[in-house]
């Protein structure tokens, strides 16, 4: 049984991160947030279909495409930075935390959609208004972004190889593109200190979860192809969006 996200209102996003340390939105609730309709988002989605393997999976995995972009976001300017290796501190992620991981970049076509960069800075703006960053605004936000496409190539994909994780940010958003002929990848909330914790599957093409980082903990379950036969052409797209104040994180090494 497929549970249903428990979503809230776009107009109550950060009144309902405040209170349970994420919220979800339905896509109309995306549509108004980033100022761009289905129809633009469906082109940027495009950019999906040519994503690089993964070459850094511990599991010996072949599920996982990627690529990885970063942004500053001050105000109302976002302004890509110089590619850059993505790093976690194995405190964060124990499988492939506490190295470098150099995914190819975002397409040029994608870094410089209006689509992508309002949503960035319309999101943002969204969090300056948490009463924990209200005294902060006049800071930057360091912003990486992951396009990620989860298969079934094998029979079985893994979204969160590392297990319920922190990612070691403020907030990260999850934004599900597609499930194409998939069962499973169910989201998992709990709370990262406490008892309390919500399931329920992204099943709704352009759905939105905001996460509170330092609250909560998150995971997704395996997918599946709904039919064995056809899994080549099972896969689950998502963009992750990580949000952190205090700069990038980076290999101490750097």
């Amino acid at each position: 049984m497929t549970l249903k996200p428990p979503y809230s209102e776009l107009s109550a996003l950060t009144q309902q991160i405040q209170k349970d340390g994420y919220s979800v939105l339905v896509p109309s609730d995306l549509y108004q947030l980033s100022q761009h309709d289905a129809a633009e988002w469906q082109e940027v989605a495009k950019f999906w279909n040519n994503l690089p393997a993964d070459r850094y999976l511990k599991d010996g995995g072949r599920y996982r495409q990627r690529r990885h972009s970063s942004f500053v976001i001050q105000e109302s300017t976002v302004t890509v930075v110089p590619h850059r290796a993505h790093w976690q501190p194995v405190s964060y992620n124990a499988l492939h935390g506490g190295i470098d991981r150099w995914f190819e970049p975002c397409e040029a076509g994608f870094i410089d959609s209006p689509v992508l960069k309002d949503f960035l800075q319309k999101l943002a703006t969204r969090l300056n208004q948490l009463p924990a960053q209200q005294s902060q605004q006049d800071k930057p936000w360091f912003v990486e972004v992951h396009q990620f496409r989860i298969d079934t190539t094998d029979g079985i994909g893994r979204p969160t190889p590392e297990g319920a994780h922190r990612d070691g940010v403020d907030y990260v958003a999850v934004l599900m593109l597609q499930r194409q002929l998939i069962k499973g990848g169910e989201t998992r909330v709990f709370e990262s200190v406490g008892p309390q914790g919500q399931r329920f599957t992204l099943h709704e093409p352009m759905s939105l979860l905001v996460l509170d980082d330092a609250r909560v903990v998150h995971e997704t379950t395996p997918i599946q192809p709904i039919d064995p036969e056809g899994s080549s052409q099972a896969w689950r797209d998502t963009l992750v969006v990580t949000f952190r104040r205090e700069g990038f994180q980076d290999s101490p090494a750097q």
